[in-house]
């Protein structure tokens, strides 16, 4: 094999160490328009402030109380839209002097967490990503608290069997509820 003058080895070492670096350093861009983190949720932060709201979603469609905002008022909510009419997010502000959200509710499966959970996801999945730390049993719904996170999740009594479903009185544990329960809600709390 003929064999190359030192500096033209050197050249080609130095060309080929500087495309491995540039191969390295070049990572797939993270998509993070539907990442949820404990201080973001997309674009929007916890400490965005509610007046910013079109701002923060200029894209999307944005639909809230006016009239509640204009006077001070805490507005009930306020619903992101998709150009296309999907329904992304549904937010509650706060009832500060200056505004920010205290909680999201996310309407839409692309929405995830850092451990890849989403509306559509089941309880057996969520068990699998994080450690319940509480099961909240009211009437008709379970709230999930995990540890690692401020999402909290919300399943449905009808998710539970039948002997758990109907008792008002009963708490219910996390082994209890099925691994395949769907769930009803998922939000996170800014408070």
């Amino acid at each position: 094999m003929h064999q190359l003058p030192n500096r033209n080895r050197v050249t080609a070492y130095c060309l080929i160490i500087t495309v491995l670096f540039a191969f390295i350093q070049c990572k797939k861009e993270i998509d993070t328009r539907f990442l949820i983190t404990d201080a973001s949720v997309g674009n929007l932060e916890a400490e965005s402030l509610a007046r910013d709201i079109d701002l923060i979603f200029a894209k999307d469609s944005v639909v809230k109380d006016t009239i509640s905002l204009n006077f001070g008022n805490k507005a009930k909510k306020v619903k992101i839209f998709e150009k296309g009419g999907t329904h992304l997010l549904t937010l509650t502000p706060s009832a500060d002097s200056i505004p920010t959200f205290e909680n999201v509710r996310f309407e839409d499966a692309r929405y995830k967490t850092e451990k890849g959970i989403h509306i559509k996801s089941t309880f057996g999945e969520i068990k699998k990503a994080y450690t319940i730390k509480k099961v909240i049993t009211s009437r008709n719904n379970l709230l999930i608290l995990v540890k690692e996170s401020k999402v909290y999740f919300i399943i449905g009594k009808e998710e539970l069997p039948s002997s758990l479903r109907y008792a008002s009185s009963t708490n219910i544990e996390a082994v209890q509820i099925p691994d395949k329960a769907k769930l009803k809600y998922m939000m996170l709390g800014w408070d």
